[in-house]
């Protein structure tokens, strides 16, 4: 009994290995086992001559972002739904992971199950990469004996979210890439080029004109002061991001105030209403009660405008009233949300409904990704053209006034 519980106990890692088989041709493989004596001991009774074995590096490495969970979700549900018994699905991804932390994260998830933990409560002890939502759903997969149905709509889940987010990302690149160029170009020619021309101008000996005089001011001040100024700069954007991670009444702000932003504004409010349907969709098809369902939906919208109000349609829910006539007393949904809400709710296909609402403002986002990233570039041009077009014109004017005076 003791023996076996040490066993037990004992945590395994994989190990790769590297041996002569009885023919003497070179093999190599990876096994799971509690030990170098292990490993060697199970690979001599099949015959193999060990000469090399290393443990698999689980330390180092990228970070694991939620790009690696959906990946890891999708395999997980298409294996399940093959038939694959739940940890050798796990030892499967944990095996074709190239990311050491991603590796080791799956491997201490599958021995939590194997010592007979239930996968969500696995799951639960890393909330860092399996949120609430994602836990609630497994749960509620392993309740109702659904896993690999939840888990393929989990996914799927996912990978609309994710999709989501890399079109609002790449609409925002291209503006803030050029903007982040411009300000290198100005500083150099503040730097480095209008000094040069102001020993230039003082050979003249004329009067310079005020646009030139007002540059050449304005780089004195950027020569002497350039340490401030990046040091204000660079210090001003980390402080204002740190107090946008932590400070709640700043994200309230920032939320606020990016629904309205021009032009950016909607394509923000559209994706966090596709995502907001989305996920109280997949939670309510899920089986997931629909009072409890608004706990993970208010979250998973990415915004605290809506967190807010879905906290507000939780408590009247709780309390008796239709779902339609809570989101309504909010004034934050669009019409066409609430009308679909209402069908779905009449007609008994809630989540239905909400998935096409979802749908719907999916390929809205996409519609006004592909619509910014034509409408952006003019903008950007004359940005472009006024700043360092206006400070070249500043440059060249004493030269025009020279050559008129000769």
């Amino acid at each position: 009994m003791a023996t076996a519980a040490i066993a037990k106990n004992t945590k395994e890692s994989i190990f790769e290995w590297e041996g002569k088989d009885k023919n003497g041709k070179l093999v190599r493989g990876e096994i799971r086992a509690g030990g170098e004596a292990v490993v060697s001991a199970s690979l001599r009774r099949q015959g193999i001559l060990l000469t090399k074995v290393r443990k698999r590096r689980t330390s180092g490495g990228r970070s694991i972002k939620q790009r690696d969970i959906a990946i890891f979700t999708r395999q997980l549900a298409t294996m399940m739904k093959a038939g694959v018994p739940l940890l050798q699905s796990f030892d499967i991804v944990a095996r074709g992971s190239t990311n050491p932390r991603m590796t080791k994260l799956l491997t201490d998830i599958r021995q939590d199950v194997e010592t007979g933990t239930s996968l969500s409560a696995a799951f639960r002890k890393h909330p860092l990469h399996f949120d609430s939502l994602y836990c609630n759903l497994v749960e509620a997969g392993e309740a109702g004996s659904i896993l690999e149905a939840l888990l393929d709509r989990l996914a799927i889940y996912q990978e609309k979210t994710m999709a989501i987010k890399s079109k609002i990302k790449s609409a925002l690149m291209y503006p803030i890439a050029v903007m982040v160029v411009a300000f290198v170009v100005v500083t150099v020619i503040m730097i480095f080029v209008i000094p040069a021309f102001k020993d230039v101008f003082k050979s003249f000996g004329g009067e310079l004109p005020a646009p030139t005089l007002v540059v050449i001011a304005m780089s004195e001040f950027f020569v002497q002061w350039w340490w401030a100024v990046f040091g204000l700069l660079f210090g001003g954007i980390y402080f204002f991001f740190e107090s946008w991670k932590r400070s709640e009444k700043m994200q309230m702000f920032m939320d606020r105030l990016l629904l309205r932003v021009p032009i950016f504004g909607d394509l923000i409010n559209k994706s966090v209403i596709a995502r907001w349907t989305r996920t109280l969709s997949t939670m309510f098809a899920a089986g997931v009660p629909l009072v409890e369902a608004l706990d993970s939906v208010g979250g998973a919208s990415g915004n605290a405008v809506y967190a807010l109000a879905t906290e507000q349609i939780q408590r009247d829910v709780s309390t008796g009233s239709a779902l339609t006539t809570s989101m309504t007393s909010t004034g934050i949904f669009p019409v066409m949300v609430l009308q679909m809400t209402a069908i779905g709710e009449e007609s008994g296909s809630l989540d239905h409904m909400l998935s096409k609402a979802a749908e719907f403002y999916e390929e809205e986002v996409d519609e006004m990704v592909k619509g910014l990233s034509s409408l952006m570039e003019p903008f950007i041009i004359v940005i472009l053209g006024v700043i360092i077009g206006g400070i070249v014109v500043s440059m060249y004017l004493p030269i025009f006034k020279l050559g008129a005076v000769v």
